[in-house]
């Protein structure tokens, strides 16, 4: 696999994890792990986590 290719499958996979994070802020959805109920800021960190190594995912792709 060349490393385009690489970045941009990791680029894809991070705008997905972005996307479930998103809904899951915008929708409300609950997320229980073990019995243990997640709370959202864990989502709004991983929103943007997730949005910045997409970003650079996307971004190294083209170089």
């Amino acid at each position: 696999m060349s490393h385009r290719s690489f970045a941009r499958a990791a680029g894809v996979v991070f705008a997905f994890v972005f996307i479930v994070h998103l809904l899951r802020l915008v929708l409300g959805w609950e997320a229980v792990i073990g019995g243990v109920v997640i709370p959202m800021w864990v989502s709004g960190l991983g929103l943007i986590i997730a949005g910045i190594l997409g970003y650079y995912g996307f971004r190294h792709q083209r170089q």
